[in-house]
C-alpha cells in the first residue's frame, strides 16, 4: 500500500529533511501518481524561484520603521554603563 502524502511531506522532501526510507517512499509515489508529481513540480518551481525574488519594502514602510526606532535616551545610559 502506498502512503498518501501531504504538501508538508513534499516540502520536507524538497528541503531534504527526510530520512532515506521516507525519501524513497515519496520518490515511488511521485513516479506512480501524476497528480502528486504535478504538485511537486509546481512546488519545486516556486522553491527555485525564491532565490531570484527580490522584494523591497516601500518608502512608507521604511519611514515608519525608522520613526519607531528613534533613540529613546536609553542608548546614552547604556553607553555610560559600558564605559565604566
Amino acid at each position: 500500500m502506498i502512503k498518501s502524502f501531504t504538501p508538508n511531506d513534499l516540502v520536507s522532501y524538497l528541503y531534504q529533511e527526510l530520512n532515506d526510507d521516507e525519501s524513497d517512499q515519496i520518490r515511488q509515489a511521485l513516479h506512480s501518481n501524476d497528480d502528486l508529481m504535478d504538485e511537486f513540480l509546481e512546488m519545486k518551481n516556486a522553491f527555485e524561484g525564491l532565490d531570484h525574488a527580490f522584494i523591497q519594502p516601500s518608502d512608507k514602510v521604511v519611514i515608519a520603521i525608522k520613526k519607531k526606532s528613534k533613540p529613546t535616551g536609553l542608548e546614552k545610559y547604556n553607553d555610560i554603563q559600558t564605559a565604566r
